[in-house]
């Protein structure tokens, strides 16, 4: 089973950039599809970006279309999320996760593993 644990967090000015890490461990990383969810205070949680097993497809939230990439490297059971021309409504928590399937999925319910979040805050 994939374990996750993310990491690129932090405080940026609007307009800048990050990116965010997230290493899987245990088997069956290159088989699944991943996704980078993120939750703001007083929000539900929503779906920013999903690839799927080989990297070859992925599919975005039209909030961040554009601005952010989602990437993985199944030799370093890692997927990335870049994310540029940054924006005080991005500010959350962001969490990725792995859902059983080879093709990405846009619906949260179809992710079963999920890492514990890494904070983003863009200062305005």
């Amino acid at each position: 089973q994939v374990q996750l644990v993310e990491s690129g967090g932090g405080l940026v000015q609007a307009g800048g950039s990050l990116r965010l890490s997230c290493a899987a461990s245990g088997r069956g990383f290159s088989s699944v599809a991943m996704g980078w969810f993120r939750q703001a205070p007083g929000k539900e949680r929503e779906l920013v970006a999903t690839i799927n097993w080989s990297g070859g497809t992925t599919y975005y939230a039209d909030s961040v279309k554009g601005r952010f990439t989602i990437s993985r490297d199944n030799a370093k059971n890692t997927v990335y999320l870049q994310m540029n021309s940054l924006k005080p409504e991005d500010t959350a928590v962001y969490h990725c996760a792995a859902a059983p399937r080879n093709y990405y999925s846009e619906y949260e319910g179809d992710y079963d593993r999920w890492g514990q979040g890494t904070q983003v805050t863009v200062s305005s």
